[in-house]
């Protein structure tokens, strides 16, 4: 019975910290809204001007201005975005002159799936970079994956993309310089028109997603329980996957959400190289357009799974660590 209680005192801890911990990110994003809208604004230039061109008269800027609402207080159409932006409803481009929502619904499935299978690749290497690293603390093979992830994480992404189009599409002509992605396409073809843009974010990513994970597993291995486990003459290999690893799970994932956020939104860069359809590339041409309601859209996407990501890490550290528990 005291098992019992004990246990739901826990479950009711944990879901209290955890109900917290959510709170904290809805207003943190609640304050990015604010923040989006305000420097949205700030931009030179509208869409009516962008729209109509230089040869426009002031006074055809400003009627234009006043049927899409630009002349409002800032304040009203803050109030009216948002509570469209809470029911799902981003609102109208005002360049394609199109619901927000359906340009997105084109874009954001292929954003999906090029960070999805750059996880894939990305988090299995890091991982078994980083424990290998960590396990061969001071040998060989942990300063050569140290000089080969510190200089990954030196070099910026338009030079590893740069570099791979040189190499792979101008030198060797294996695979497309440009990403284009078809309905038509078969998933070979697929493959091999993502491969370079993969193959970019992914350098980028795992070089610091695997040293945080050396970080984290090198400080479990100094922990008395290895020394214990070691000389109670328990195998090494299981010391690390039965005991280490369940206990750096924490850091670990933390380490990863905040790498794999990069995969939403930094990925602006290499989307603009290759020209991938993307939902990055199309928040750069909705700041050209100024087209604001597509603008704070796609901002609000990246920052939304940039907080979920960090959210999923707080959980899954609360979870694996009893002293955050015990919070």
């Amino acid at each position: 019975m005291a098992a019992t209680t004990a246990s739901r005192s826990a479950f009711a801890g944990i879901l209290q910290l955890v109900l917290r911990r959510t709170g904290s990110a809805l207003l943190t994003l609640f304050l990015v809204s604010a923040v989006i809208f305000t420097i949205s604004g700030l931009l030179p230039g509208d869409a009516a001007q962008e729209t109509l061109g230089q040869s426009a008269t002031p006074e055809q800027v400003a009627a234009l201005r006043h049927e899409m609402g630009l002349d409002r207080p800032a304040l009203t159409r803050y109030a009216e975005w948002l509570g469209a932006i809470v029911q799902g409803d981003p609102g109208q481009s005002l360049v394609a002159n199109m619901p927000v929502r359906d340009i997105i619904a084109e874009r954001l499935p292929n954003s999906l799936m090029l960070a999805g299978i750059t996880a894939l690749l990305a988090v299995p290497l890091a991982l078994l970079i980083g424990i290998v690293s960590a396990v061969n603390r001071g040998g060989t093979i942990d300063r050569a994956l140290n000089i080969a992830t510190l200089s990954m994480v030196a070099v910026p992404e338009f030079l590893v993309a740069t570099i791979g189009v040189l190499i792979f599409s101008v030198k060797l002509l294996w695979l497309p310089s440009i990403a284009l992605v078809s309905d038509e396409a078969t998933w070979g073809e697929l493959l091999r028109s993502i491969a370079l843009p993969v193959l970019t974010l992914t350098v980028v990513v795992v070089a610091q997603m695997a040293r945080m994970t050396r970080a984290a597993v090198a400080d479990q291995l100094d922990r008395p329980y290895v020394e214990m486990a070691r000389l109670k003459g328990l195998p090494f290999r299981r010391i690390v996957l039965s005991h280490v690893l369940p206990n750096a799970i924490g850091p670990i994932v933390n380490a990863m959400a905040l790498s794999l956020s990069y995969l939403m939104g930094g990925a602006i860069i290499v989307e603009t190289i290759f020209n991938f359809p993307g939902l990055a590339s199309l928040m750069v041409n909705a700041v050209t357009s100024r087209d604001m309601p597509l603008l704070q859209a796609c901002a609000m996407i990246f920052c939304t799974a940039y907080l979920a990501l960090m959210l999923f890490a707080d959980v899954v550290a609360i979870l694996a660590n009893p002293r955050l528990r015990a919070q």
